[in-house]
Order: C-alpha cells, then sequence, then structure tokens
C-alpha cells in the first residue's frame, strides 16, 4: 500500500523539508515509506461513501437471514417449540413407559396430535422451506435430512395416533425440531456476536452537535435530528459527529479510531470529513452528507454481515455428511421395508423403515459445528480478532507463507529518533534541545518524532521567538539570540554548508530520514529518524518462523529501506518497489506450488492482494479494507494476534471434526440395528433407547466444543 520509489533513494531526495502544523495526506491512505518528500498529497480519495452497504441490516434489527429467517426469527420458534416439547414429552407413550407411569384421558392423543402438528409446522418451517431450497439447487443437505426425518416422524405418529397399530414418534419430531432449531440460534448467534467490539465504537460517538441555522447562529441539537445538506461546527477538541464535507476552516483531525491510521490528518474547505474522528486544534464548519447507517463507522460495525453470507467450511463439512446420510437413509430405509414387509407383517416393516428414516439424522449432527462455531467465536473477540469469513479463517491452518505489508503493519507507521549525531564541540543533549524546542511548535510527524524523544529524555526547553516555516525548505526561529533552522540535505547542499557525506549516506541507505541543525548558518549536526519497527513484529516473525512458515515483506519502498527492516526482522524474503496493482500478482506467485498463502495489510492499496490471498488479514479494524476484503480483522493492530488466529483455526477445525466424528459414529452403529439386522438374538433399537444414545452424543458434543481453546502467551 506505500507509494513506489521504484529505481529511486527517495533519502537522497529530501530536498524540502516540513511546513508549520502541516501532516502527510497519504496518497492512497498511505505513507510515503521513505517519508522523506513532505510536499502533501490529496486524501480526498478516501471517500466512504462508495462503500455499498444498503444491503446490510443492523442484526440487532433482527435483519441478518438465515435459511429466509432472522435470528430473531429462530430464538422465537425456538422458544415456543421448546414450551409446547414439555406437554408432549409428558403424554408421548415413550415417555410414559420409560418412567413408569400412565396418562389417560379423553382426547390425550387428539391433544398430543394437536401440540405435535404446532411444533411441526411452526418450529419446523425453516426446515421445511429449507430443504425446498436444497431440492431445488440439487444439493440435499442438513436441511433435506431434517426434514426427512421429520416429516417421517410426523406422518408416521398422525398415523398411528388414528390409524394403524404402532408407536408414536411425537417425542422424537419435537426434540429433533427443538436441538435443530437451537443449533441454528447458536450459530447465528455466535456470528452476530462478533460485532460486539466494534459497536463499542458506537458509544464513543457525540450524543449532540451544534448546528448552524440560517442566519449562522449556532443550535445544540440531538445528532439524530440532523439531516443530509444541515450545516454543523465542530470546536477544537470535539469528535465529529457525523460524515460530511468541510466548507469552512482548517484544522488536524485524528481518524486513528476509524482508519487505524495513527499521523493526524490535515483538512481544509472541500475536503471530507469521517464522524467519529477528533477534531484538533482549529474550528471547522461541516455540511453533513450521510446520517444513521449511511455513515462510514455505521457501515464499519455492517462489515459483520458479511460473515453471515459466507458459509462456514466445517458447516460444508456438517451438510456433506448429511447429504450422505440423506442417501444411506433412503436406501437403508426402503431396503428395511422391502426385507419386512416379505415377512407379511407390514407394521413392523413399516416401523422398522420409519426408526432408521428418523434415527439417521442426529440430534447431534445439528449442534456439532454450531457449538464449536459459537466457542471459536467467543474466543476470538477476547483475543481481539473479528471473524468476517468463516470459510477462510476455518481454513487458516493450513497457511504455510505469509506476506507482510511494511508501514503500519510491521512498523508502528510513526517516526521516532534512530541516531544523534553532532559535530564537534555540541553535545549531543544541547542538539537535541535545539531541534526540540523548535519542533515543539510544529505538528508535522517528523516534529512529533523529535519531541516524542526530548520528552523521552527530560529535556528542557529554550524559548523561542520569531518561529518561521521556510516553504519548501525547513523551519527556522530565533534561540537565545541566535538563529536556529531545522533543513533538509538539499538545503546545505545549495548554501555550500559541507557535511558528513559519509555517515548521512549510511543512514539514509538503512531507510532513515536525516535533518540537520543549523545554528547562525553553522552545522551543529545530524538527526536522523525512521518508522519504528513494533516490538511485536519481532515475536509475530520469530513465531512463524518456529512454526516452520515463510514470512514475506512486500512493499513499495526501495529495496534499501525493505532490506533493513527485513534483516533486522529476519523476513524469509523481501519484495521491494512493488506498485500496488503488483501487489496481488505477487500473492498469486506466492500461491505457486500449492501453497497457501496469507496477506496481512492496513490499506486500501492492499485490498487486490487481499482478495487475491488465501486468508486476508486486516491490521486495524477500521481500515476500508477491513470493510472491503478482510476474513479477519486485528482489532488491536497487534501483529502478534496472527499467530491466535493460526493457532484458533487450527484447534476449532480439530473439534469440529471430533464433533462430527461423534455425530456420525452413532449413526453408523444405529442405523444397522434400527433396521433389525439382530432382531433374531433379540437385540433391536427401540425409540426410546434410539433417543437416550441420540441424548448422550448430543452431550458429548457440546462437553468436546466447550474444551476448545488456544494457548497464548501474549
Amino acid at each position: 500500500m506505500e507509494k513506489s520509489n521504484k529505481g529511486e533513494n527517495n533519502h537522497s531526495q529530501h530536498d524540502q523539508y516540513h511546513h508549520s502544523k502541516h501532516t502527510p495526506e497519504h496518497h492512497e491512505h498511505k505513507r510515503n515509506e521513505g517519508h522523506t518528500d513532505h510536499d502533501h498529497g490529496n486524501h480526498e480519495h478516501h471517500n466512504h461513501a462508495h462503500h455499498n452497504h444498503s444491503g446490510h441490516g443492523h442484526h440487532e434489527g433482527g435483519h441478518d437471514k438465515h435459511h429466509g429467517h432472522s435470528i430473531g426469527d429462530f430464538k422465537k420458534r425456538f422458544w415456543i417449540s421448546l414450551a409446547l416439547t414439555i406437554p408432549i414429552s409428558y403424554l408421548s407413550m415413550m415417555i410414559q413407559m420409560l418412567f413408569g407411569y400412565q396418562v389417560n384421558f379423553t382426547g390425550d392423543t387428539f391433544l398430543l396430535f394437536l401440540l405435535s402438528t404446532i411444533v411441526f409446522f411452526y418450529g419446523g418451517k425453516p426446515f421445511l422451506l429449507g430443504a425446498w431450497s436444497e431440492i431445488k439447487e440439487r444439493a440435499p443437505g442438513m436441511m433435506l435430512l431434517i426434514t426427512l426425518a421429520i416429516v417421517t416422524a410426523y406422518v408416521y405418529s398422525t398415523l398411528t395416533a388414528f390409524f394403524i397399530e404402532g408407536s408414536d414418534f411425537y417425542f422424537e419430531l419435537a426434540t429433533l425440531i427443538v436441538i435443530m432449531l437451537l443449533g441454528h440460534w447458536i450459530e447465528m448467534k455466535s456470528i452476530m456476536g462478533a460485532s460486539k467490539a466494534l459497536e463499542e465504537l458506537i458509544k464513543l460517538m457525540p450524543k449532540e452537535a451544534h448546528k448552524l441555522d440560517a442566519s449562522g447562529n449556532i443550535v445544540d441539537v440531538s445528532v439524530e435530528d440532523l439531516k443530509p445538506g444541515d450545516h454543523i461546527l465542530v470546536k477544537p477538541g470535539e469528535k465529529i459527529p457525523l460524515d460530511g464535507v468541510i466548507f469552512e476552516g482548517h484544522s488536524t483531525v485524528d481518524e486513528s479510531m476509524l482508519t487505524g491510521e495513527s499521523v493526524p490528518v490535515e483538512k481544509t474547505a472541500g475536503m471530507k470529513a469521517i464522524g467519529g474522528a477528533i477534531n484538533n486544534d482549529g474550528v471547522l464548519k461541516i455540511n453533513v452528507t450521510k446520517t444513521g447507517s449511511d455513515t462510514y463507522l455505521a457501515q464499519v460495525i455492517q462489515l459483520v454481515s458479511d460473515a453471515e453470507k459466507t458459509k462456514s467450511k466445517a458447516q460444508g463439512f456438517a451438510d456433506t455428511a448429511a447429504k450422505w446420510l440423506f442417501y444411506v437413509a433412503i436406501v437403508a430405509g426402503v431396503i428395511t421395508l422391502a426385507y419386512w414387509g416379505v415377512t407379511g407383517d407390514f407394521d413392523f416393516a413399516l416401523e422398522r423403515m420409519v426408526t432408521v428414516l428418523i434415527i439417521a439424522c442426529p440430534h447431534a449432527l445439528g449442534l456439532a459445528t454450531p457449538l464449536v462455531t459459537s466457542r471459536s467465536t467467543s474466543i476470538a473477540a477476547k483475543n481481539g480478532l473479528l471473524i468476517r469469513n468463516r470459510t477462510s479463517f476455518e481454513s487458516a491452518f493450513r497457511i504455510n507463507r505469509i506476506v507482510f505489508d511494511k508501514t503500519g503493519t510491521l512498523t508502528e507507521g510513526n517516526f521516532g529518533v534512530t541516531d544523534v549525531h553532532p559535530t564537534e564541540n555540541v553535545s549531543e543533549e544541547e542538539l537535541l534541545k535545539l531541534a526540540y524546542s523548535i519542533e515543539t511548535q510544529s505538528e508535522h510527524p517528523i516534529a512529533k518524532g523529535i519531541v516524542k524523544e526530548g520528552k523521552k529524555r527530560n529535556l528542557d526547553l529554550y524559548q523561542v521567538t520569531n518561529y518561521q516555516n521556510l516553504t519548501g525548505k525547513g523551519l527556522v526561529a530565533k534561540v537565545n539570540g541566535f538563529e536556529i533552522a531545522i533543513v533538509s540535505p538539499g538545503v546545505l547542499r545549495e548554501n555550500n554548508i559541507s557535511f558528513d557525506e559519509e555517515t548521512y549516506e549510511k543512514l539514509a541507505q538503512e531507510g532513515k530520514t536525516v535533518v540537520f541543525v543549523l545554528k547562525d548558518n553553522s552545522l551543529q549536526g545530524m538527526i536522523a529518524l525512521a518508522d519504528i519497527i513494533r516490538e511485536s513484529s519481532y515475536k509475530v516473525i520469530k513465531e512463524l518462523k518456529d512454526l516452520g512458515i515463510e514470512t514475506v515483506m512486500m512493499t513499495g519502498d526501495n529495496e534499501r529501506v525493505a532490506n533493513y527492516v527485513g534483516n533486522k526482522l529476519g523476513m524469509t524474503q523481501v519484495i521491494a518497489e512493488v506498485l500496488p496493482h503488483e501487489k496481488s500478482n505477487n500473492v498469486k506467485a506466492l500461491k505457486e506450488g500449492g501453497k497457501k498463502v496469507a496477506m496481512v495489510g492496513d490499506g486500501v492499496n492492499d485490498a487486490p492482494a487481499l482478495a487475491e490471498a488465501d486468508l486476508g488479514i486486516a491490521i486495524g479494524a477500521g481500515t476500508d479494507v477491513a470493510i472491503e476484503t478482510a476474513d479477519v480483522v486485528l482489532v488491536n493492530s497487534n501483529p502478534v494476534d496472527i499467530l491466535s488466529t493460526l493457532k484458533l483455526s487450527k484447534a476449532s477445525h480439530r473439534k469440529m471434526v471430533q464433533n462430527l466424528g461423534w455425530a456420525a459414529g452413532y449413526n453408523i452403529v444405529a442405523i444397522p440395528l434400527a433396521a433389525g439386522v439382530l432382531y433374531s438374538v433379540g437385540l433391536v433399537i427401540t425409540p426410546a433407547i434410539g433417543a437416550a444414545v441420540m441424548s448422550l452424543s448430543t452431550i458429548m458434543c457440546a462437553i468436546n466444543a466447550q474444551l476448545l481453546q488456544i494457548n497464548n502467551d501474549k
């Protein structure tokens, strides 16, 4: 995402220095990797209006669909069906026999039929509709298997209640529907629950705004009362209430909460303002362009709804298992009916076939993956991970090569002082004090880096007067009667002021930005700054290498800068001078040979590469790329969380396979017994035994899912 300085040593191009109160307006939302050209680009490209989230509904409103039903709908159907299952269980002949009691009153059979009919049509509706969709798509799966079981149970039980001899299966019908509704509710709730971390941002939004009326008077109103076209005023230190366009004023704005961008962005008339960003030092007048769910911050929250559109890979495992169980059930049922039918006892043959068809859909299968999904999503949220695409997340354990963006990902995106070289007869402390005193007047990232160093060393400040910004050259001011200037190497060369070219070149080779301090045109020394490598980057690269995963750094910066950072971190490979549109091609090339590649980035220009990768990971929950293409968002912007992602994916996959094993294992044993293969020796599964074993299998899946955890030493 960095601008490429292809073929250039951008550090030798540092012929212009900063202007007072100016900050980089990142071209393509990203700093120039070399940090040497302080001519400011335009932030206008950062247009959040282009995100189309019109199809998204906030989950609190129950708009998150699953087989045509909302999360609130599944919840309601579950509780109503559960309430009806209690009297159904009490009236069930199987339960009466199991617990040794009798219920006998006029109309008891009809009441049981009526309650079961309500559960079948009301509770079973999502599965009946889902099955119809699977039939139309010719893709039998979980919905068709569930429908086969509940339709068979309902029809056969109704026949036994009023027309033929046999045991009813109303209890199995009701409990199967209740368990399956619970499974779908849990899965949907867990996916939606990931939005909680981002919803916290909404709480930070201002509740009131300073509205400007037609006469220019300020009226404090509720943010909810504002509409597009209204004019508002934002004072220094206040949060911008809504998205809009600045029509008057000049200030720097902190958008870090929203975009992960640590450097304040300079804002002037005609530029866009994002709701939730903090206005630093000027008064801004804004024309509101977006309100409610159209705002940038609201759109960030809606990214979670994308997760629901992406089917879980493990749910795919469950659907595959369900598809084969459906075929097995049909074949086994037909064979069972045909075999026992020739004996002449058609009622017994029919009961055996029905038992096979019902047992083919174990309760545990409906909970096998949702329980793991719920648990893994909860663990992810606690570890600062927002899972946007479960398919990619659950395959993340296969990743064996990870590509990293540099600035803002492996590095902090903030300048810090790395080297101080005073001239002879000037102390290091004196050199820094001169620079520190003058740079306190500026808001430029380089200035902030020097000020941070001054504060860290507890240096005293000199009194500064006549502070001036020399356009395209640097800063100058009076300190203790002397004229102190902070300039780039180009200024020294223009004025024929000699300096240590060898030391300067060495620092520039390492990707550092160098500024020079002059006192009455006499050189006092040089100060080198660089984008600081995150401490956590060292840890994550080392641990990934220990896991046998290759690490690649891909950057638009020049080769010398890239190699310096890559060597410091111990990267497996460094790809430098990459233009934004070339990133995805590089990822494609890195996938050759069957490699599973993850891409880690934090901005707009990383989007194609993130989309191309098997797993796209966004640093910073608020970047555009998190909305557009990331599969996993690292909410805390901590690269170490990449390790958590891989570990949790591996643990989740293992648990899902185990749970599907429990569910399918039950069928391998139960279906033949239900068909009556051991009937001759007196061993046959009755509905009561089937229900007991089914419950045990479900409990095992639930316990196994809760045991999911990751070991994270952070």
